[in-house]
């Protein structure tokens, strides 16, 4: 289990969180969510690890599902900014996939605690969180959609299915959050060059 420093990287925005109580408890129901699973998790449990009571953690959230809808927000905004970063840089088709399969594999594996809730408590969300997230979803999926169009119309690419491409990358990518291990032989920067090597052949991109 990762401690709530480790949880706060520099990268992950959590800052943004206040006060101070309601950023501990955001950063503990991240650390009880990703051992435990959503349902499995208590409020008793996510305010003991935040070192409070219960009752203080309804001061700062009304419900458990208020708590997953904050951080799949905040993760789903922190992907789609990744992803959209890689697309706006200069440079070819191939290299902008690249960077941006590099990037979302790296936040994936070095905050895989955080994504592995963002990305797979989905359907613990209310059914107007849910739709909230799935349209940034959406958007993510539209800002690699877009790059893979754009290498095939430059000839760097051979994709016959964009759409189905798409969800392939993006897919690729998002299961490093559920098998990464901090103590494995990669860190998150060769599983990302790793991934991008692979995408790029995935694609044929012509070099």
């Amino acid at each position: 289990m990762s401690t709530a420093e480790d949880t706060l990287g520099e990268d992950v925005p959590w800052g943004e969180v206040t006060p101070e109580a309601a950023r501990k408890l955001l950063v503990a129901a991240v650390e009880a969510f990703a051992e435990r699973g959503y349902h499995a998790t208590t409020t008793r449990d996510i305010a003991g690890r935040a070192g409070m009571s219960p009752a203080a953690l309804y001061i700062h959230y009304k419900t458990k599902e208020e708590l997953l809808h904050r951080i799949s927000r905040i993760g789903h905004d922190k992907a789609l900014e990744v992803l959209s970063a890689a697309a706006e840089r200069p440079g070819t088709s191939g290299e902008r996939l690249a960077e941006a399969v590099s990037s979302f594999v790296r936040w994936h594996a070095g905050k895989h605690d955080t994504a592995r809730v963002v990305q797979y408590e989905l359907d613990a969300l209310s059914a107007e969180h849910r739709t909230e997230i799935v349209e940034l979803r959406r958007q993510s999926d539209a800002v690699v959609r877009e790059i893979l169009r754009e290498g095939v119309e430059a000839g760097e690419f051979d994709v016959p299915d964009v759409p189905g491409t798409t969800l392939a990358v993006l897919s690729l990518c998002i299961d490093v959050a559920r098998w990464f291990n901090v103590h494995g032989h990669r860190t998150p920067e060769e599983v990302g060059a790793l991934y991008a090597d692979l995408v790029l052949r995935m694609v044929s991109a012509r070099k």
